[in-house]
């Protein structure tokens, strides 16, 4: 895909009719764009994109709608289906009424530009530029930073799920990169045992027979990992990212003697926030704070609280759940004080 920056134009006349009969008042959608046009233009994000190559939807549409799916909770299927079907939404795009929308993946793959480019903070510095720019933000002003939970957004695995997942998906992903080898080490059992994604329901119920399946569950994690550090496994084998994953559980959970596997217990475990949550998300982690226990991230949201003004948010910064907020602090008020128009007055 490649970028040739356009300017953002003026709304289509049928649009503006349509939307200004359904919002004779507006809302926050429609005030946005009157108040600060596009918010976002093509040239801030022409260092993403190459010069040639396919044209790409205009990013500073996908900026601002990538808003819009924050603000309302949307997924990016339903974030597509808005940009087809809400007049608001066309309204603040600059789109024709009859404007068909794009596949909801383009914005997965924005987003991955941002990351790649390393531009993480790019949509909220520059709206902050435009605040900053109408002196909704005083420099120097007062700021506070708390932090809160942010929930992994995946299944939260117990232990038996967890190990049995952890294996399923490195099977399933080695067939998918080396097929001939593990068809070749596959035990019988494993095409019925890992057919299908593990789920607690699918689960033995009496204890006895959990703990059983869990130590044969041990048995073929060591079984499959000792077949990858042989020589004669194929080298794009080890390197699969989910055998890491099940290096990782293993090595946790597990413990071998004689031969045989066993749970790890007590002293023998990491603390809780160590441990891995889900194979399909390494980073996520278990942690409390003061009644709230959960298991993904913590991020810390510095506003601004001056009282004649308004309260904006000028900074955001995601960590490990188990991280204490005050090893944060530092980094926090050095990158306020790099840009000078959200530098902390307190």
């Amino acid at each position: 895909m490649s970028l040739h920056p356009e300017p953002i134009g003026e709304i289509p006349a049928e649009t503006v009719r349509v939307a200004r009969a359904a919002f004779p008042k507006g809302n926050i959608v429609t005030r946005l764009r009157e108040e600060f046009s596009g918010l976002y233009q093509d040239e801030d994000f022409r260092r993403f994109y190459p010069s040639r190559g396919q044209p790409a939807l205009a990013p500073w549409r996908l900026a601002l709608i990538t808003i819009f799916q924050f603000l309302e909770h949307l997924s990016d299927r339903q974030a597509a289906d808005a940009v087809r079907a809400r007049i608001d939404w066309k309204y603040a795009l600059g789109l024709e009424l009859t404007d068909p929308g794009f596949h909801f993946s383009v914005l997965t793959e924005f987003r991955a530009r941002l990351v790649a480019g390393q531009a993480e903070h790019l949509l909220l510095d520059t709206m902050l530029e435009q605040f900053r720019a109408r002196g909704l933000i005083k420099v120097r002003g007062k700021q506070r930073t708390d932090s809160t939970h942010v929930l992994g957004a995946v299944h939260d695995l117990h232990l038996l799920e967890l190990v049995a997942e952890t294996l399923r998906a490195t099977l399933d992903d080695l067939a998918a990169v080396v097929p001939d080898w593990v068809r070749g080490i596959a035990q019988p059992a494993w095409f019925e045992r890992y057919a299908h994604r593990i789920e607690d329901y699918r689960l033995p119920k009496s204890r006895e027979k959990r703990e059983a399946l869990s130590l044969e569950i041990g048995a073929d994690g060591f079984f499959l990992l000792d077949a990858l550090d042989d020589a004669s496994a194929p080298a794009a084998a080890r390197v699969v990212p989910m055998v890491q994953t099940l290096r990782d559980v293993w090595r946790v959970h597990y413990a071998r003697d004689d031969g045989r596997p066993r749970w790890r217990a007590g002293a023998e475990l990491p603390p809780v926030g160590e441990r891995l949550q889900s194979p399909y998300d390494p980073e996520m982690h278990y942690s409390t704070k003061r009644q709230m226990e959960w298991s993904g991230y913590k991020v810390h949201v510095t506003e601004t609280c001056d009282a004649d003004a308004a309260h904006l948010i000028t900074h955001v910064k995601t960590c490990p759940a188990m991280e204490q907020d005050m090893t944060s602090t530092a980094e926090i008020h050095a990158c306020l004080a790099a840009n000078r128009g959200t530098l902390l007055g307190e």
